[in-house]
């Protein structure tokens, strides 16, 4: 797994340029809001907690469809599958996952704190969205491999991996959204969001593999 995950990690900084082309995207989003919403600087730290997290959202869900389709390009992904024998799949696919998200969720979390500041979010406010898009992006990736998956043997896939995984994110969105405003606002709550997030992430993270394995499967029959 461990060696897995470093060549996935090596060929998504080579290739492709997602983790650039998903901070720039994430960027822009940000950028335009102000001259949608107006200059008004209170309503942009009100509203920076979900503009952030939908930026973050739409930047995971512009790279998914490379989850899979390089390995099936050179070949690999049969090798893989035919191996489910000696590694079983599901892990084979967990590691992919965490190797997409080292690579494209992460650097999305990184750079948020800075986003943060052009929304003129209070620190709290940016240190609790950055604690729950560091916990819920996974999230995202786990339930994009099925996605993935299920669109890995269509040639333009890509369109069809977001909207198949859209609607399943959006209670992460909603619980990431929700413990990010609770660290700044009172009476609203964030321990208990933010743990029902920690905890779509845990299962999301058993489930999200499984069900990707086997739509590999399934594709490859």
């Amino acid at each position: 797994m461990i060696s897995l995950i470093l060549r996935d990690i090596r060929l998504g900084v080579r290739a492709g340029g997602g983790m650039l082309i998903g901070i720039l995207f994430f960027l822009a989003v940000i950028a335009v809001v102000p001259f949608g919403v107006g200059p008004d600087l209170n309503l942009l730290a009100r509203i920076g907690p979900a503009i952030l997290w939908i930026g973050a959202l739409l930047a995971s869900l512009l790279g998914l469809d490379r989850l899979f389709q390089a390995d099936r390009e050179d070949g690999s992904l049969d090798i893989l599958i035919l191996q489910n024998h000696e590694h079983p799949l599901a892990l084979t696919v967990f590691a992919k996952c965490i190797a997409h998200w080292l690579t494209t969720g992460l650097p999305l979390v990184i750079v948020s704190p800075a986003l943060g500041l052009l929304m003129n979010m209070e620190p709290a406010g940016i240190l609790a969205t950055t604690a729950t898009l560091l916990a819920g992006t996974p999230a995202i990736t786990f339930i994009g491999a099925t996605g993935a998956a299920l669109a890995v043997a269509l040639p333009r896939g890509g369109l069809l991996v977001s909207v198949l995984v859209l609607p399943f994110v959006i209670p992460v969105l909603i619980f990431g959204v929700m413990a990010a405003y609770g660290a700044v606002e009172n009476p609203a709550p964030f321990t208990q969001p933010f743990l029902l997030m920690c905890a779509l992430t845990l299962f999301f993270a058993v489930l999200g593999p499984l069900a990707a394995g086997a739509a590999l499967k399934a594709s490859s029959d």
